[in-house]
């Protein structure tokens, strides 16, 4: 029985990273046919960081992605704050709200903010693209770092204003510590969410701005070059390291309090 829980977990994982296993192996080979590798070379990557449509396309998904998940988290945080605070009948209600972004559709999402921003008569570019990006992220945010309020003891924070501490100074130096990891995920979630998404940038960008993904998807009409397979593989690399960090920080503050 343990031998074949592990060959299905084994197939699971096989069937999640061998995509990507074969995309990251097709960057290195030395022409663009997809079905046959002829050699080791780096020439894609060379063309990539050559290619201004794709460089453009990356500055406008990566500073989309900074930009709304640093402004999303903010707004998560101070309304998961709030949320916390509230009786259970609101709590519930805002937590349900909450909760529809992520379960609807995102062609419905996307399709209302388009139509938000028409009828307010907003030109459509990156600005819309990014304010469509905060809000889709937000509940994200909420539900990440509310178990963290949730798991806190409520009397710290109350006992730092009995001792005089400034409320902003006793939400930082008291609440903060507790809820930091929450913080954090809640912008990793978001910034991978927002470099992940196509419906709702395609909907709510304008002409001359793309993300990458707009980019792949009108791509894809003409043929993917490789050029996107070695860009892939470098996202999914940094995306590896930057998990791989955060985890290990996470087992180090585990010794540190087991010490």
């Amino acid at each position: 029985m343990k031998a074949l829980k592990r060959l299905y977990v084994a197939i699971i994982y096989i069937l999640l990273y061998a995509p990507i296993a074969i995309l990251i192996l097709y960057s290195f080979n030395e022409n663009s046919n997809r079905s046959k590798f002829t050699g080791f070379s780096l020439r894609w990557y060379k063309e990539l960081f050559s290619d201004s449509e794709i460089l453009s396309a990356l500055i406008y998904t990566l500073l989309c992605a900074v930009l709304a998940s640093l402004i999303a988290t903010v707004i998560g945080t101070i309304t998961a704050v709030g949320i916390n605070k509230m009786r259970r009948g609101p709590k519930n209600t805002l937590m349900n709200l909450a909760h529809i972004p992520m379960l609807n559709p995102e062609i419905v999402t996307g399709v209302s903010l388009m139509l938000l921003f028409v009828f307010i008569n907003l030109e459509r570019g990156f600005s819309t693209m990014l304010l469509a990006h905060i809000t889709f992220n937000i509940p994200y945010v909420i539900i990440s770092v509310l178990p963290k309020l949730k798991q806190m003891n409520p009397h710290l924070y109350e006992a730092a204003l009995d001792l005089g501490a400034h409320p902003l100074y006793a939400f930082m130096n008291v609440v903060m510590p507790e809820i930091k990891s929450g913080i954090i995920t809640g912008f990793l979630f978001s910034m991978t969410m927002s470099i992940d998404d196509f419906v709702i940038s395609f909907f709510t960008t304008g002409n001359g701005v793309q993300n990458l993904s707009i980019y792949i998807y009108n791509a894809a009409k003409r043929g993917i070059s490789p050029k996107v397979n070695a860009l892939s593989a470098l996202m999914f690399a940094v995306m590896l390291v930057l998990l791989l960090v955060v985890n290990s920080r996470d087992d180090s503050k585990k010794e540190t309090m087991k010490k």
